[in-house]
C-alpha cells in the first residue's frame, strides 16, 4: 500500500493540536497500561494496522506480555484482564461503535464502579484521540514504522 499523503506536512498547524492533545492524553494521570490497551483496541474495531502495530509494540517496550496483547480483541472471554481494564476495554468498545448502540445507562454505571467521573472523562478524550489517529492512518494510508513482511 502507498502512502495517500503525509498529514503532517500537508496541514501543520492542526496536526500541531492534535499532537499537543495527544501528549496530554498521554500524560493526564491514567495507567499506561490501560491507555496501551484501549489505543490497542480501538485500532483492532476500525481496522487501523498502522496504530495496532504501533500501540502492541509500544505496549510490549512498557511491559505488557505477549499473552495480554494477543488477547486484547477477545478480552471479554478472558481471565486475564483486571475489572478496571475490563471496564476500559468495554467503555472503548462502547464509545468507539457509538452509531451502533450508543452508550447504555448500565455501560455508564458499570464504567463508573471502576473510575471516577474525572478518569472518565480523561478515558473518554483517550478514546477520542486514538479514534482520530485511526481517521488520519486508515485513509491517508500511514506507512508502517516496520519493515514490510515478506510475501510467502
Amino acid at each position: 500500500m502507498k502512502q495517500r499523503l503525509q498529514f503532517f506536512a500537508k496541514a501543520p498547524e492542526i496536526m500541531k493540536a492534535v499532537s499537543a492533545l495527544n501528549k496530554a492524553v498521554d500524560e493526564c494521570g491514567l495507567e499506561v497500561g490501560v491507555l496501551h490497551l484501549i489505543k490497542l483496541r480501538a485500532s483492532q474495531i476500525n481496522g487501523c494496522s498502522y496504530c495496532v502495530e504501533m500501540h502492541s509494540r509500544e505496549a510490549r517496550r512498557d511491559g505488557e506480555t505477549e499473552t495480554r496483547l494477543y488477547l486484547v480483541s477477545a478480552w471479554k472471554e478472558s481471565p486475564l484482564f483486571s475489572e478496571r481494564e475490563r471496564a476500559a476495554l468495554a467503555w472503548t468498545e462502547a464509545t468507539t461503535l457509538i452509531a451502533s448502540n450508543g452508550v447504555s445507562d448500565e455501560r455508564y454505571a458499570r464504567t463508573l464502579a471502576h473510575f471516577s467521573e474525572e478518569e472518565l472523562v480523561k478515558l473518554s478524550v483517550a478514546i477520542g484521540m486514538i479514534n482520530t489517529w485511526n481517521r488520519l492512518c486508515i485513509p491517508f494510508h500511514a506507512i508502517h514504522p516496520m519493515p514490510a513482511a515478506k510475501a510467502a
